[in-house]
C-alpha cells in the first residue's frame, strides 16, 4: 500500500518510515501542506491508500489541508496531533478525516488503524463487496471472491472458510509481505496472542491441498507473501 506521510520534523519522519515500510507500506513523505497536495496529483501513479495527516505543519492549517484531500477524492486521511481535547476530534472528523490518533502513540496501534481505515475505504481488504462478480488469476490458480472457490489448473480445490480467507487476503498483493499481526487481525479478527499457531497450520494446510509449496513465502521474523508468476482480476 502506498502511504503519504504529512510530517515537517524530519526525525519523526525517518523513524516512522522506517517502522512503516518494514511493515510493507510505499511511504512517500511530504513536510507541508503544500507538497501533500501536490503529491496526490499525479493521475498515472498508483492511489494512495491512506494520508497521515499531521496538523502543525509550517505552511498551513492541517485541517486545511484535510478540507483540501477530502475536495479532491476519497482517499482515507488519519490525523496525527498533540491536540487531545474533545472539539479538535470533533473537527477534524467534520472536516472529513477518517480517524484521529493522539501524540504519543503506540505503533502497533497507529498500525491497525491503518489497516481498519483501509478496510473500511475498501483499499487493503480481503475482497470485494459481495455481487461482485470478478475472480483472481495467480499463475494456474484461480480464486472465484464472490462464490469462494478455488481452482488450480482447472481442478476445484476444497478449502475451509478460513483457509479461503487467509489466501484472498494474501492474493489482493501479491508479493508484499503481510505481518503475523496483520494476518490474524483481518482473518481471525482477534489479536495475535494465542492464534500464532493456528496460522502456521493454515498455511501449511493451503500449501499441501494447492499442491505448491512455494506459492506462500514465509519471510523469517515478519509474516506471509504470496509469490506468483502473475496476478490479475479478470471476469470468471
Amino acid at each position: 500500500m502506498r502511504l503519504l506521510l504529512v510530517e515537517d520534523d524530519d526525525h519523526v519522519a525517518a523513524a516512522l518510515s522506517a517502522i512503516l515500510v518494514r511493515h510493507g507500506f510505499q511511504v512517500v513523505h511530504a513536510r507541508s501542506g503544500e507538497e501533500a497536495i501536490q503529491a496526490l496529483l499525479p493521475a498515472e501513479k498508483e492511489p494512495f491508500g491512506v494520508v497521515l495527516l499531521d496538523l502543525g505543519l509550517p505552511d498551513q492549517d492541517g485541517y486545511e489541508v484535510c478540507g483540501k484531500i477530502r475536495k479532491r477524492g476519497n482517499t482515507p486521511v488519519i490525523m496525527v496531533t498533540a491536540r487531545s481535547d474533545v472539539r479538535s476530534r470533533i473537527h477534524g472528523l467534520n472536516l472529513g478525516a477518517d480517524d484521529y490518533v493522539v501524540k504519543p502513540y503506540d505503533t502497533g496501534e497507529l498500525l491497525a488503524r491503518i489497516h481498519a481505515v483501509a478496510r473500511r475505504k475498501g483499499t487493503g481488504g480481503p475482497s470485494p463487496a459481495p455481487g461482485d462478480d470478478t475472480a483472481l488469476r495467480l499463475g494456474g490458480v484461480r480464486i472465484e471472491l464472490p462464490t469462494r472457490r478455488v481452482s488450480v489448473a482447472g481442478v476445484e480445490v476444497q478449502l475451509t472458510r478460513k483457509e479461503f480467507d487467509l489466501l484472498a487476503l494474501l492474493a489482493q498483493r501479491p508479493g508484499v509481505v503481510f505481518r503475523r499481526e496483520q494476518i490474524i487481525s483481518e482473518v481471525w479478527r482477534t489479536s495475535w496472542e494465542g492464534t500464532g499457531r493456528t496460522l502456521e497450520v493454515h498455511v501449511a494446510s493451503l500449501r499441501s491441498k494447492l499442491r505448491m509449496p512455494a506459492l506462500i513465502e514465509t519471510v523469517r521474523g515478519v509474516g506471509y507473501r504470496l509469490v506468483a508468476p502473475a496476478a490479475s482480476v479478470q471476469a470468471p
